[in-house]
């Protein structure tokens, strides 16, 4: 059973379907190689192009960087994969009632809202980053460094407005919707949409929609800038490859610049199975590029409306809290002073 979400803040709307939801890239059979193979005659649409067209489902519970219990290890074996499985449900298992009060209110979003997945890729990859070949995100630059302290000096203080919160709180952007797209908590489902000229990437989370234009025009200029910044694609052979740049500030996808360059290939390797890859590129923030594979699995859908704002009162609340707090320190600042 696959659930998908729309909440946020204080209010969630939730909607079951039957459609299947684990990721397994491929068979157990295959599961040597450190990626699936690409198809040699994939599916074509009518004018010719491969057929990427669908609802594709990329939860998994591999984690996007190598645990470093598992350093030097890039594949698990049947038993390791079993094991890692049974373990990792157990401690994301929100349904647990075993660390006391603080834990229980810490986990106040049960079992029931979360759809992570349940079993890694089919190539037991410890890791959905294949380069660098260690699995983990290179280390931050200096400059990077002192952004993140920055940042975390203002998330732990009162917000003094919105644009204090991050881009997903205020409900326009997707943390798992990309580019680049990697999976999440929740709503990891994508529906591709294909003409001669265009291709549509459409994310369940936040419900946005990247119109990729395929016709060789070049980026806007770079004094214009956009949310998800400007993607143009081409096919490679049986691979969509998608381009995309001109980020803001605000994007900051792990702590990114507006320099950031994310290229995403889009290979259909059998009538189940996508694979998408990515690498981002920002020499402010990382000291090499570095690059993921995520098989995504096909399935039935329907995608559903992701209602961020709807009955949502969460970013109200802690703004209203934040403005009452002031005002209490104030009078008791004033009553001292007497």
């Amino acid at each position: 059973m696959s659930r998908r979400f729309a909440f946020c803040g204080s209010v969630a709307i939730v909607v079951v379907s039957l459609a299947p939801a684990d990721l397994t890239g491929q068979t157990p059979a295959a599961a040597k190689t450190t990626a699936p193979k690409r198809a040699g005659n994939p599916l074509r649409t009518p004018r010719g192009q491969p057929d990427l067209q669908g609802i594709w489902d990329f939860a998994t519970i591999t984690p996007l960087e190598r645990p470093k219990e598992l350093a030097g290890k890039e594949v698990l074996t049947a038993e390791e994969a079993a094991e890692f499985e049974s373990r990792t449900l157990q401690q994301r298992n929100p349904d647990r009632r075993d660390g006391g009060a603080q834990a229980d209110v810490g986990r106040a979003y049960n079992q029931f809202w979360w759809d992570y997945g349940t079993k890694i890729v089919g190539t037991r990859r410890t890791s959905l980053i294949v380069d660098p070949p260690d699995g983990r995100v290179p280390p931050l630059t200096p400059e990077a460094q002192k952004r993140a302290d920055a940042r975390t000096v203002i998330r732990q203080r009162p917000p003094a407005g919105p644009e204090d919160r991050n881009l997903w709180e205020r409900c326009i952007l997707g943390g798992n919707a990309g580019p680049p797209m990697a999976p999440g908590p929740y709503n990891n489902n994508v529906q591709l949409f294909q003409t001669s000229r265009y291709v549509v990437i459409l994310n369940e989370m936040i419900n946005d929609a990247r119109i990729v234009p395929l016709d060789g025009r070049p980026h806007v200029p770079p004094n214009i800038r956009q949310w998800r910044g400007d993607s143009r694609g081409r096919w490679d052979g049986n691979t969509l490859v998608v381009d995309t740049r001109n980020f803001t500030d605000e994007t900051n996808f792990r702590g990114a610049t507006k320099a950031l360059h994310v290229v995403e290939r889009f290979t259909r390797v059998d009538a189940g199975t996508l694979l998408y890859e990515f690498t981002v590129d920002d020499p402010a923030t990382w000291t090499r590029p570095w690059s993921a594979a995520i098989p995504m699995r096909k399935t039935e859908g329907p995608m559903f409306e992701y209602a961020c704002h709807e009955g949502n009162y969460g970013m109200f609340n802690m703004l209203a809290g934040a403005r009452a707090g002031e005002k209490a320190a104030e009078e008791a600042a004033k009553k001292g002073s007497r």
